[in-house]
């Protein structure tokens, strides 16, 4: 099959971007013909100009409209699989396809098609405001830290909507969760538009399945941001007195290291032959997010690794963590359960083997590289067949 990738890369590499290339690579491995569409969000001038072009190119991009007619001439496509378009693709490509004749798998990987700013966060708490068309709201509330910035993303998202953007012109939404799914048919989409499917992890080889009571450290692994229950995690690292260790790039939180507890470690950013052995020296993994988590990679790779895993209940980690079984949930924001979470978790390796050896198996059954590439291809397949039949 020949398929195209669309994405516009973040200007800080992420899950997503991830996901992307791990896709790529993998259709490529099963024999199919993948041509990429990239941007990168680093190319941006940080000038005025480059900004208010770049807010014109997320409206509707005419250099990548043409690039997309380009590339599919020339390659003639069996499918188009999108990702992210903004801000320097833009809709403009989705329409590009629909002329062409070619279907349009898409990926949600966060909320851009509900919420202007992508995470339904607002000055660090679960902000809803502009669902249904409100997008008024992200100007009013400045959800950016920036005005200009506020009112391009709130226009952005108005015209997106109003113009049926992305409604009319894919073919086929994938859902990585059933609450991201939920999330677009609220937001007006049909339900037989959209098809639910989790991210990939390769599944690595242990010396000793489900032995995670060999650690050393409760970890954490991902962003630096509030939203990411960062204090949370600190304040029950506190009250537990248990060794935590932090890996990730913290410099836009840089206080946290200042303030965090003696038994509190920060590794900074790992490479991937760094981040294998952090996973292997961890008795479990906490993610204590306080905003609508879609599928995070990082818990699918604890999972692989053996791991249990201790989660907010929220968003799409309830479908990932099975509480009692791969892991615990907590409630949000809530310190203390989290800390007697990991306290319950550390004091009894026999339940902390137990549940992470069910957290493999569930990543092995769930998602494996096999198991999303016979997935992918079944949407890749009725996406066609939806398109020939109109």
């Amino acid at each position: 099959m020949k398929i195209i990738q669309v994405h516009n890369r973040y200007r800080f590499w992420g899950g997503e971007d991830a996901v992307v290339e791990r896709t790529a690579n993998l259709l490529r491995r099963m024999g199919n013909e993948v041509f990429m569409l990239n941007r990168n969000s680093r190319d941006i001038t940080p000038s005025v100009w480059g900004k208010l072009g770049t807010f014109a190119n997320s409206l509707y991009s005419l250099s990548a409209k043409q690039d997309v007619v380009r590339l599919i001439r020339q390659e003639r496509p069996d499918i188009v699989h999108i990702h992210n378009v903004y801000p320097l693709l833009s809709p403009s490509v989705l329409v590009a396809c629909r002329r062409a004749g070619v279907p349009v798998a898409m990926t949600c990987h966060n909320y851009r098609l509900m919420c202007p700013t992508a995470l339904h966060v607002n000055d660090g708490r679960i902000c809803e405001r502009c669902v249904g068309g409100r997008e008024y709201w992200c100007i009013l509330k400045n959800c950016r830290g920036n005005i200009f910035e506020s009112v391009a993303y709130a226009l952005r998202s108005a015209v997106m909507r109003k113009c049926q953007l992305f409604l009319d012109n894919v073919t086929l939404l994938i859902s990585p969760t059933q609450f991201i799914k939920h999330r677009l048919i609220a937001a007006g989409f049909p339900e037989k538009q959209i098809v639910v499917f989790p991210n990939m992890v390769p599944i690595p080889q242990l010396l000793a399945e489900g032995s995670a009571v060999r650690s050393k450290y409760v970890a954490y692994i991902g962003q630096f941001l509030p939203v990411k229950g960062i204090d949370i995690l600190l304040s029950a690292a506190r009250e537990t007195a248990l060794p935590v260790c932090l890996a990730g790039d913290y410099s836009s939180m840089p206080d946290v290291a200042k303030t965090a507890p003696a038994t509190v470690e920060f590794t900074g950013w790992l490479d991937r032959g760094k981040l294998a052995a952090f996973y292997r020296k961890a008795r479990f993994l906490v993610v204590p997010s306080i905003c609508f988590e879609v599928c995070p990679l990082v818990v699918l790779e604890a999972m692989s690794q053996g791991l249990p895993v201790i989660a907010s209940r929220i968003g799409g980690l309830p479908e990932i963590v099975e509480d009692g079984v791969t892991g615990l949930l907590f409630e949000p924001g809530n310190s203390e359960d989290l800390a007697n979470k990991m306290k319950l978790l550390w004091e009894d390796p026999g339940l902390c083997r137990q549940m992470g050896k069910a957290g493999r198996q569930k990543a092995m059954r769930e998602y494996s590289e096999d198991v999303y590439y016979e997935r992918l291809m079944a949407v890749y397949e009725r996406a066609i067949e939806l398109n020939n039949s109109k």
